[in-house]
C-alpha cells in the first residue's frame, strides 16, 4: 500500500458495533467502499464489537489494509451513573488510541464520510489544538434529516453543534487515561482533554458529510438526544420551559393566541435561518431545513419532560441498559484532570532526554 497522503502519523479510528437487525447488505458495502477510499489517504483502524457472526462478514468486506480489531473489555466506571460498563463506544475508541502508534488521530463514526480535503483539513488543525471539532451535515438529506438538520442550526446560531467526529491528539487524551463511558460520549472527550490542559478548536465552515439515519433509528433517537442536554445545565433549563410557554400561549384568549404561536413559530425560524447563514452553512443546508424548526422545538418540548422522568428512574435506555449521566461536569473533569497534559508531556521530554555519559 502507498504511503497515506495525510501522513504517517495521522490514523482514522472506527468504533463500530451492529447487531443483525441494522446489519443491511448496501449499508456494509458502502461503508467498506467507503473504508478502501479512506486506505488512500489515511491508515484505519475499524474497532469491531459486533458479534462473532458479523465480525467475521465485516473482516470479509472490509479491504484487506484496514486493521480490524475487537474491542478490549470495558473496565467499567462507577462515575457513570451505571451498573454497566455503559457506553460500549468508548471502549471501542480507547481500544483504538491505545493500539494507535499514530499521534494525529480522528475518530468517527460509521456515518460520517471525510473527503481527502476534509480529512487533510482536520488533521491539519491539530497542529495548533489538542483537538478538533468540525460540522456534520446529512447527504442525501430526506424529509427527517431535515427535521434533525434543524437541531445542528439552532446550535449554530447560538454557538457550535456536535458532530459525530472529532479530530484528537493521542498524548492529550493517553494523558488522561481515557473518558468515562456517558451517553454523550463526544462531549465527554472534548471536556476531558480540555481538562487537562487541551486546547479545542472548533471549525464551523469545516463541513464534513454524514449520511441520515434509517426513519426507525430516528425515532429511537428523539428521547435520548434530549436526555443529553443534562450535561448543559442552561440549555436544560431554558427546554424545560419550551412546554409551559407553548401551553400557556394555546391558553391565551382567541384574540391573542394567534399572534403568541405565529411568534412562537417564527422565533425557531429565524434562528435557524442565522445558524444556516453563519461559516458557510448555506454550501450545505438548505433552506428548506430552517422550516422544520418548529417541528423540532415542540419535540423537545415533549421529549425533555420524557427525558426528565428516565432521569428521575434510573437513567435514559441505552444499547440494552441504562445510562444515567449524559457527561461529567467541567469543574467535576478539571478536579480529577487538572494539569496532567502538562505533566505527561514533561515526562515525555524526559524520557526522551539524551542520558549524561558516566
Amino acid at each position: 500500500m502507498s504511503t497515506p497522503s495525510v501522513g504517517p502519523s495521522a490514523e482514522y479510528i472506527l468504533p463500530l458495533r451492529w447487531t443483525e437487525e441494522s446489519e443491511r447488505d448496501p449499508e456494509l458495502q458502502d461503508l467498506a467502499a467507503y473504508l478502501g477510499r479512506l486506505l488512500e489517504w489515511i491508515s484505519v483502524t475499524v474497532v469491531d464489537g459486533s458479534a462473532p457472526g458479523l465480525f467475521e462478514r465485516h473482516r470479509a468486506a472490509f479491504p484487506p489494509d484496514v486493521r480490524h480489531i475487537c474491542p478490549e473489555p470495558a473496565s467499567g466506571s462507577a462515575r457513570n451513573g451505571s451498573s454497566t460498563a455503559g457506553n460500549g463506544k468508548v471502549a471501542g475508541v480507547m481500544t483504538g488510541v491505545r493500539a494507535s502508534s499514530a499521534e494525529l488521530l480522528v475518530i468517527a463514526d460509521d456515518d460520517v464520510r471525510y473527503t481527502r480535503e476534509s480529512l487533510a483539513t482536520v488533521v491539519h488543525h491539530l497542529s495548533s489544538a489538542d483537538i478538533v471539532r468540525p460540522q456534520n451535515y446529512f447527504d442525501p438529506l430526506p424529509w427527517h434529516a431535515c427535521w434533525d438538520t434543524a437541531r445542528s442550526l439552532i446550535n449554530r446560531a447560538w454557538s457550535a453543534d456536535y458532530p459525530g467526529t472529532v479530530a484528537v491528539r493521542r498524548s492529550a487524551l493517553m494523558a488522561t487515561g481515557g473518558y468515562d463511558p456517558v451517553l454523550f460520549e463526544n462531549l465527554e472527550l472534548i471536556r476531558t482533554v480540555q481538562a487537562a490542559g487541551g486546547r479545542e478548536k472548533i471549525v464551523p465552515d469545516l463541513l464534513v458529510a454524514r449520511t441520515p439515519p434509517k426513519f426507525r433509528h430516528f425515532l429511537k433517537q428523539r428521547t435520548r438526544q434530549a436526555y443529553d442536554d443534562f450535561a448543559q445545565p442552561r440549555r436544560l433549563c431554558v427546554e424545560l420551559a419550551l412546554l409551559p410557554v407553548t401551553v400557556c400561549a394555546a391558553r391565551l384568549p382567541a384574540g391573542r393566541r394567534g399572534a403568541a404561536l405565529l411568534a412562537l413559530a417564527a422565533a425557531p425560524v429565524l434562528i435557524a435561518e442565522t445558524g444556516r447563514r453563519r461559516h458557510s452553512g448555506t454550501e450545505v443546508f438548505p433552506f428548506r431545513a430552517t422550516l422544520y424548526a418548529p417541528l423540532w422545538i415542540l419535540e423537545r418540548a415533549v421529549c425533555i419532560w420524557l427525558a426528565l422522568g428516565f432521569r428521575l428512574t434510573g437513567g435514559v435506555p441505552y444499547a440494552g441498559t441504562r445510562l444515567k449521566t449524559a457527561a461529567h461536569s467541567e469543574a467535576g473533569l478539571r478536579r480529577r484532570h487538572q494539569g496532567k497534559l502538562g505533566k505527561h508531556q514533561q515526562q515525555l521530554k524526559t524520557d526522551h532526554a539524551p542520558k549524561e555519559q558516566p
